[in-house]
């Protein structure tokens, strides 16, 4: 699976529009990507979500990129 890196402007609009097509938070969407299965691989994360949750591509993509970001600037602190 190819990786299409989207602007921040296209990431931010696709989280905020993850609550209104799925019907969950995005903070709930987070502690499923940190409960699931730990596979090392963005693509592997992305592809489970749309799998087990059936999620969008650019959902899925936007979660986990969004939870790279908080557990990599967690680690900085």
């Amino acid at each position: 699976m190819s990786q299409t890196h989207f602007s921040e402007e296209t990431h931010r609009n696709l989280l905020d529009r993850i609550p209104h097509c799925t019907g969950r938070e995005v903070s709930d969407w987070l502690r499923a990507v940190a409960d699931g299965p730990s596979f090392l691989r963005f693509d592997e994360k992305v592809s489970w979500l749309r799998s087990e949750h059936d999620l969008s591509y650019g959902h899925a993509k936007a979660l986990v990129h969004e939870y790279d970001l908080r557990r990599a600037a967690r680690n900085l602190l």
